[in-house]
């Protein structure tokens, strides 16, 4: 499922494109907002799954033409690491903001108003394609360290623990550690599916588990590691790898 935030402070606007959005495709959720406090709001409320694309009113206030609330929350949205790559689209009558945004935002198209139900159908046609792109690329997470990002691809990640002031992860072939990130901060920006939170301060990857013994509370990991369970994590751990 792909689904998209539309910020658009019309009503009528608003109701008109999510309803020509959805009629694309049965794989395309909207999640339709109004205003600049709504939209922080789902982006909180909705974090998981994250948004594949965001289309985006630049102008939020009709009675101010030199607003810019759509920027205000493009440049908050491109500031959460999970959303450094996700494509923004703005929605604008205002060509001079073109270049602007695409500079400072790295926006992937503009929907210029007044805009048609073809139109739509195009831009979301391309968002599909895009969005089924990254599912089948392999999953990664970008951290930084020292002041640079790095990307760290999901497969090659045994296990996350915490340290003093951060984290470290244990990869295939080093270990990394990462300042100023704790286990709670990580944990949503993993796939749930394949990363199982152990103990508070233990993340493990399930494709590199060795061997569970429940009853003396230890994971034993195929790199030779061996991780302490949380009595609190029993349960939901049993439940999860079915023991």
């Amino acid at each position: 499922m792909t689904k998209i935030l539309i910020l658009e402070d019309s009503k009528d606007c608003l109701d008109a494109i999510t309803v020509m959005v959805e009629k694309v495709s049965d794989c395309v959720c909207a999640v339709p907002v109004n205003s600049l406090e709504e939209a922080r709001a789902a982006l909180d409320r909705e974090a998981q799954p994250p948004f594949q694309a965001f289309l985006l009113d630049i102008n939020l206030n009709m009675d101010d033409k030199d607003d810019l609330s759509g920027i205000l929350f493009a440049r908050e949205v491109r500031m959460r690491k999970e959303y450094a790559f996700t494509p923004i689209v703005m929605i604008t009558s205002l060509a001079n903001m073109e270049l602007t945004a695409y500079r400072e935002l790295h926006c992937y198209q503009f929907l210029v108003k007044p805009y048609n139900e073809e139109d739509i159908r195009k831009l979301v046609g391309k968002l599909l394609f895009l969005s089924r792109q990254g599912e089948s690329r392999d999953a990664s997470v970008i951290v930084k360290k020292d002041g640079v990002n790095y990307k760290l691809f999901c497969k090659d990640i045994v296990c996350v623990r915490a340290v003093p002031r951060g984290v470290e992860f244990v990869l295939l072939k080093e270990e990394m550690k990462v300042l100023y990130l704790s286990i709670k901060q990580l944990l949503p920006r993993l796939p749930a599916e394949q990363f199982l939170q152990v103990h508070r301060m233990c993340v493990v990857n399930q494709d590199y588990i060795d061997y569970v013994d429940i009853v003396n509370g230890l994971i034993c990991m195929k790199n030779g590691d061996q991780v302490e369970i949380g009595i609190t994590y029993k349960s939901h751990i049993r439940q999860r790898l079915q023991l």
